[in-house]
């Protein structure tokens, strides 16, 4: 498990419970990460108050950490996939399976981390991406969660299958990679204006049709790159963006909650101890909707928060005040076909 956050650590306590490995190591670039874990079978830093399990070790070393295991899984924030994981492909070994559960986009190149991995990885690896509704802290108390598991081959996703599934946690296969991604990624977008929604007092009316829109925008950047919309219906769109815009554990969230009450984004980036990936997506989902020619409303009017100072409550006034269109689903470019059936 390479990344020590909370969500690399629920894995890697899931992987050491489950049984079925010669070992289970994970590596983090903290060392009190690596010494909790190590001396008192625990990470206070990300993942408190969590006995994890006693053949769970850590290590410092990436090189040692990857060398030799069957399975590397890439958890670290997506801006430093690249730099990690190119560290650790040297020690991989031939036929070792790669999994990415992080969920974002690179910031610099607006790729997803599977087009990472692919990249800085020895040729022929198989890859494959973990996304879907699960929390951290649910996870590892074994609370029933169902995710997604795709690769571009369907043996490889089904290889993951096998690895994850355990009695509390379903893994499904697919095969559209780019989805799954863009909906892990996305869906902090629009966690974070459905947490502004929250610290400006709105109710559920507004927050229902912040999801709905949310997963329209969500569904036509996603066509547009060459996803299928149907993966935006699944656990990696619809499921991960429920989970994320409404639950009280998603960091993404409760930023947008701190700016809604007006605060200002340095200030509760400051206090944050693990990153809100959403802050960079929607400055990379505004650039590529503008390079495909994709109508984003809402992750523009979240980027005009973030970083241009604009007052929540006017953003969501300019969103309330848009010109009136016809309600169209889907599609991957702008909502300009009204004369279509709608589906």
């Amino acid at each position: 498990m390479i990344g020590g956050g909370a969500w690399g650590t629920a894995l890697a306590d899931l992987l050491a419970r489950k049984g079925g490995f010669e070992s289970v190591t994970l590596w983090a670039r903290e060392p009190e990460v690596v010494d909790g874990i190590n001396r008192e079978h625990a990470n206070p830093m990300f993942l408190p108050g969590a006995v994890l399990g006693p053949t769970l070790r850590a290590s410092g070393d990436l090189g040692e950490a990857v060398r030799g295991a069957d399975v590397v899984v890439s958890s670290a924030p997506s801006h430093a996939v690249r730099e990690v994981m190119a560290r650790a492909g040297p020690a991989l070994r031939g036929g070792a399976l790669v999994v990415s559960v992080s969920k974002g986009l690179e910031p610099e190149r607006l790729t997803t981390l599977s087009c990472v991995l692919a990249e800085v990885l020895p040729p022929g690896v198989p890859i494959a991406a973990l996304s879907g509704p699960s929390f951290a802290r649910e996870v590892y108390e074994r609370q029933p969660t169902a995710v997604v598991a795709a690769a571009a081959e369907h043996g490889v996703a089904q290889r993951v299958q096998q690895v994850f599934s355990t009695s509390y946690f379903r893994v499904y296969s697919a095969t559209d990679v780019l989805g799954v991604e863009l909906g892990g990624a996305l869906k902090n977008v629009i966690a974070l204006a459905a947490g502004m929604l929250d610290g400006l007092g709105l109710g559920h009316n507004a927050r229902a049709a912040l999801i709905t829109r949310g997963l329209a925008e969500i569904t036509r950047l996603g066509v547009a790159l060459g996803a299928e919309p149907l993966t935006f219906a699944g656990l990696a769109g619809m499921g991960d963006l429920i989970l994320t815009a409404t639950g009280p554990q998603s960091r993404n969230r409760s930023l947008g909650v701190e700016l809604g009450r007006g605060r200002r984004l340095d200030d509760v980036l400051a206090g944050l101890a693990t990153v809100a990936e959403g802050v960079n997506t929607a400055r990379s989902a505004v650039t590529l909707a503008e390079r495909h020619g994709v109508e984003l409303p809402i992750a523009r009017e979240v980027a005009e928060v973030l970083f241009r100072g604009k007052p929540p409550r006017q953003a969501v006034a300019d969103l309330m005040e848009r010109e009136l269109k016809a309600e169209v689903w889907g599609g991957g470019g702008q909502e300009r076909r009204r004369g279509r059936r709608q589906r």
